[in-house]
């Protein structure tokens, strides 16, 4: 079974930069597309990034393109997120998932992290 562990959350000031892991401490990661959310309280989740299983094909939210960027590192089992010039709508709980192929929607998703939060202040 795939179980999910984000780290690599925190506070930051706005213009500064956070680097997300993602690691399966159950069995590998290869094979599947991860994908990172980020959720606000009282806002549904929202697709941020994704990658599929070679680490050849990556997809972002409009809002973070040229800001963000994901990888992975399979002989590491960890997927990464760069965050760079981070602002304060960055500002959520921040997940990693799972999935059987390309996805962009949760309910595609068939496992999921506890979440690492990041706040970016001002």
């Amino acid at each position: 079974q795939v179980q999910l562990v984000e780290s690599g959350g925190g506070l930051v000031q706005a213009g500064g930069s956070l680097r997300l892991s993602c690691a399966d401490s159950g069995r590998t990661l290869s094979g599947y597309f991860i994908g990172w959310f980020r959720q606000v309280p009282e806002q549904e989740r929202e697709f941020v990034a994704g990658i599929n299983w070679s680490g050849s094909s990556t997809n972002y939210a409009d809002s973070v393109k040229g800001r963000f960027t994901i990888s992975r590192d399979n002989a590491q089992n960890t997927v990464y997120l760069q965050m760079n010039s981070l602002k304060l709508e960055d500002t959520a709980v921040y997940y990693c998932a799972a999935a059987r192929s390309y996805a962009r929607f949760v309910s595609s998703y068939d496992y999921w992290g506890q979440g690492t939060q990041v706040t970016v202040s001002s």
